[in-house]
């Protein structure tokens, strides 16, 4: 079985932090405890549709954070399931 856990804040601040840094996606995975894809999938969730420095597709924590909850409160998660803010993902 599968272990899973959520993504807080924190975790966005850190993928925000290392991504703009230039650092590989991997890396970033390795660092948190994820998969490379759940990272991906995070980058998608928080695109501002702009570059960033390194050309790259600008990524904002805040932005990612609002859509997770505004996912939770359109499924009708219960308040206790979204306390941390995080979306559940696979390691």
């Amino acid at each position: 079985m599968r272990q899973y856990r959520y993504i807080d804040f924190r975790d966005r601040e850190q993928i925000a932090a290392r991504y703009l840094n230039g650092d590989r996606v991997a890396d970033i995975a390795a660092g948190l405890g994820v998969t490379t894809a759940t990272v991906y999938r995070e980058l998608k969730r928080g695109e501002t549709g702009g570059l960033d420095r390194n050309q790259r597709r600008e990524y904002n924590p805040v932005l990612a954070q609002q859509r997770v909850q505004e996912n939770f409160k359109r499924r009708g998660k219960p308040a206790a399931a979204n306390a941390k803010g995080g979306v559940r993902v696979g390691n």
